[in-house]
């Protein structure tokens, strides 16, 4: 019986004129049979640090004071068995030159993006329904194309793998939350950013919990935290 996988996607700095130089691209999944069990154990991580069971986790709101209630949000993601995460890190975005490729810019290289992240983690013998934060209203002829694209390179003309890939709000589904908070992270991480000691403690457990550096590519077929550095030809080098 094919294994049915709900896929959580999220993203950081993903503007083309954000001034930032490091984009990151983050895709969660889980069986969708543990999605709801997974949802309450996130749920009642938040009763025990005082917050409202409807609180919205984002790697945004991280401060010290609740250090202790992130990291046991992430201590669910590497217990979990059947929680997996992988990111694509692409750095030299302020380098992109979209019209040297026909018919490409911002929102085109953004949605092939987001074609490198998902492709690998496709088992054929599987189904998945992926979920992508929503951004804009403009944005279902361009999820329909990313749909049509990972069905063609899976010759999955039925849609029997990829069934469905649909936008949705983060604030309502807390594997997307989390989703973000490991982006977030993973970010954090590769900006040489050491302003907020409540994400460095949480960039520092990741680092501890998974063994990675999380400032270079894992192996291919990691499937617990697989990371993936992308760069246009002039872009940084994590050898530099």
């Amino acid at each position: 019986m094919q294994e049915l996988f709900n896929v959580y996607c999220d993203e950081s700095c993903h503007l083309e004129n954000d001034r930032e130089k490091v984009m990151t691209l983050g895709a969660l999944w889980c069986p969708v049979q543990r999605t709801q069990e997974i949802f309450s154990k996130m749920r009642a991580v938040k009763t025990k640090h005082g917050l409202a069971t409807d609180f919205e986790v984002k790697w945004t709101k991280v401060s010290q004071a609740k250090t202790a209630f992130y990291i046991d949000l992430l201590k669910i993601f590497f217990d979990e068995k059947d929680l997996h995460f992988r990111a694509v890190v692409i750095g030299g975005k302020d380098l992109l030159e979209h019209g040297k490729f026909d018919g490409q810019d911002h929102d085109v290289w953004y949605y092939k993006m987001f074609f490198v992240l998902l492709n690998v983690i496709l088992d054929p013998s599987a189904g998945y329904k992926i979920y992508l934060d929503k951004k804009d209203t403009k944005s279902g002829e361009k999820i329909k194309k990313l749909h049509d694209v990972l069905c063609n390179s899976r010759y999955d003309f039925s849609r029997d793998i990829i069934q469905m890939v649909q936008s949705v709000h983060s604030h309502e589904i807390e594997l997307l939350q989390l989703a973000d908070l490991l982006i977030g992270a993973i970010g954090y991480a590769n900006k040489g950013l050491n302003t907020n000691s409540g994400k460095l403690e949480l960039v520092q457990y990741m680092r501890s919990r998974s063994g990675y550096s999380l400032n270079a590519n894992t192996l291919l077929k990691e499937d617990k935290l697989n990371l993936f550095f992308w760069a246009p030809r002039k872009g940084f080098s994590h050898d530099e």
